[in-house]
């Protein structure tokens, strides 16, 4: 099965569809990239997104005449030059920049991989190795689950669904997630598979819905991927 990716949120207006498609003005949020989650000022928890899934859904977005807020970890990516760009860091920082832009967007695409856990009190120095060799304990909590918290604000006629970069049982825990944070499409993808990944230019994905579509697309170049994805949302109305 191909899958490949992070999370994926949509939010619609009522009456945004018509005719199985979708008007120009439709205003699209989209977050990007990683989060850093500070251990003391040089070091920091993060992952290996490249944001190229997020940036590539951006630029799709754009091409269909949507306007875009892309809330953008930290990447070395160009933006699509039109697009609102909200550069954050760690995950609080997404949060905050996503939760008022959710509120005002039609659709809403979560596709950063947003760091799971943040030390809970991080060092305000630069943290030194032991003279003796000694370890160190780090006491991790979890950091704001922004997919499922905006998911929940779900207002009628919106659509929220997300990106599910997974290791093992990639469908299985796509289909968990789908339910668990009541989301109306999700988009599978095996980051373990090479030359598909966080990292990778390409990806290979399987796209579901809460009504029990389903899809599958690639391995092909991100902003293939990203036409797919836009193109089959737009085909079943993003259907809710």
């Amino acid at each position: 099965m191909p899958a490949t990716g992070g999370w994926l949120t949509v939010a619609v207006a009522p009456g945004a569809f018509f005719n199985g498609g979708v008007k120009k003005s439709l205003r699209c949020l989209i977050t990007a990239g990683p989060t850093r989650e500070h251990l003391d000022p040089v070091r920091f928890l993060s992952n290996g997104s490249s944001g190229r899934m997020g940036y590539a859904l951006a630029w799709a977005a754009m091409a269909r005449g949507w306007r875009v807020d892309l809330v953008s970890g930290p990447v070395a990516l160009p933006p699509p030059p039109d697009a609102a760009l909200h550069r954050v860091i760690s995950a609080a920082e997404m949060f905050a920049a996503c939760e008022p832009l959710f509120a005002e967007c039609d659709l809403f695409i979560a596709v950063a991989a947003v760091a799971d856990f943040r030390p809970k009190i991080p060092a305000g120095e630069k943290m030194k190795k032991s003279p003796s060799g000694e370890g160190t304990t780090l006491e991790l909590v979890q950091t704001v689950d922004i997919l499922k918290t905006l998911a929940a604000r779900k207002r009628p006629g919106q659509v929220v669904a997300g990106f599910a970069a997974e290791t093992q049982n990639i469908e299985a825990s796509a289909r968990r997630k789908l339910a668990e944070k009541k989301l109306d499409w999700i988009v599978a993808n095996d980051v373990s598979q090479a030359g598909t990944g966080m990292e990778a230019e390409d990806n290979a994905v399987l796209l579901l819905s809460r009504t029990g579509g389903q899809w599958a697309f690639g391995p092909a170049p991100k902003r293939a991927v990203a036409e797919f994805i836009l193109e089959k949302l737009a085909m079943e109305g993003l259907s809710v």
